[in-house]
């Protein structure tokens, strides 16, 4: 498997939007754009771990080189891990 510095940027930046959209989904703001890339990539592995558990069909796959990443189950493994991960911290303050 070869990635060259444009794939690698590539993934960097679909990963971010993945982890940007599962924390909108959950309202979990913590953290900027490096939180955003790892929620991305730990989704999804979270997300094709529950895709070859249940077998569901895969949706929406991107490939970057010899790399393919999917779109929809990385949302709903970083949707999955955001939710866990907040269950554990506590709430950010808001001062008014």
């Amino acid at each position: 498997m070869s990635l060259d510095i444009w794939g690698f940027l590539i993934l960097l930046l679909i990963a971010a939007v993945i982890g940007a959209v599962a924390q909108g989904i959950v309202g979990f703001s913590r953290g900027g754009l490096l939180v955003a890339i790892a929620i991305g990539f730990i989704g999804a592995l979270i997300g094709m771990w529950i895709h070859n558990a249940t077998g569901a069909p895969e949706l929406l796959m991107v490939e970057v080189g010899n790399t393919h990443f999917p779109i929809v189950w990385s949302i709903i493994g970083g949707v999955v891990f955001v939710c866990f991960v907040s269950l554990f911290t506590r709430p950010s303050r808001v001062y008014v």
